[in-house]
């Protein structure tokens, strides 16, 4: 199976991080084949097969992947106790607890993931633009803060997601952008006819913006729609007018 992880993250005493492409999984046709998206239209026993070889990968239990209800909303949960009952419906959520991994599944959006490399929290959320938009990262930054993190000891790890050059905007999304955003203009690119979003500077504004300084926030600069061969994207699918599309999972867990 093939990842890439935060450096930085991983340089904390027993944390690791791991963002996964859709390589070496079991799935077939458009969700070839790491497909762990349980949301998609695939074969569900066969999500299930390529969530157990994660577990297995980061040597946690399947029954400890904690896969949240994501709505693309800024609602972050505390994952506080040991046995789990229910799905969270959230986008975000934070653990001082061991032996748990806190997932995230995308196919643009971003990943991202939290350690605090002082005392025990971590956290992981899925911001898209319209839960970036909503304050995801103010929440979760907050709910890590409730729980005892200081803002200079967060190291943050910006995933692969869609990249400027691939993510054309209309006049509406500005609107919506411009209204919670007095400098939205910083996150968009006009070039001939067409207009674009700066989705990742848009993520890492938002965490500067809080106090997290800059050499504390590694990015793993990958462009989801372009590299077809390592990640789903769910824009590439639209454009290829696919059906469905597969998710990537992304993961940070305290041993």
């Amino acid at each position: 199976m093939m990842f890439f992880h935060s450096k930085k993250i991983n340089n904390i005493h027993n944390v690791k991080s791991f963002f996964f492409t859709k390589k070496n999984g079991f799935s077939k046709g458009i969700y070839k084949s790491l497909n762990c998206g349980k949301g998609s239209n695939d074969n569900k026993k066969v999500v299930n097969k390529n969530l157990l070889c994660v577990s297995k990968k980061i040597k946690i239990s399947k029954k400890k992947l904690i896969l949240l209800h994501q709505i693309h909303s800024a609602k972050v949960v505390d994952l506080k106790k040991i046995f789990i009952v229910k799905k969270f419906k959230a986008d975000g959520i934070a653990t001082k607890l061991s032996n748990f991994a806190l997932c995230i599944l995308t196919a643009d959006c971003v990943p991202i993931l939290i350690a605090d490399k002082k005392n025990m929290n971590i956290a992981a959320i899925h911001a898209g633009w319209k839960g970036a938009n909503s304050g995801i990262v103010e929440n979760i930054i907050k709910l890590m803060k409730k729980k005892g993190s200081k803002i200079s000891n967060l190291i943050v790890a910006v995933g692969p997601c869609i990249s400027h050059k691939n993510y054309e905007i209309k006049e509406d999304f500005i609107k919506k952008i411009k209204k919670k955003n007095s400098n939205y203009r910083k996150f968009i690119i006009y070039k001939k006819k067409t207009t674009y979003f700066n989705l990742r500077k848009f993520i890492e504004y938002k965490f500067l913006n809080l106090g997290i300084k800059k050499n504390n926030i590694e990015h793993i600069n990958k462009d989801t729609y372009s590299d077809k061969k390592h990640f789903f994207s769910y824009r590439r699918s639209v454009h290829n007018n696919e059906p469905d599309y597969g998710r990537c999972i992304s993961i940070i867990c305290r041993y």
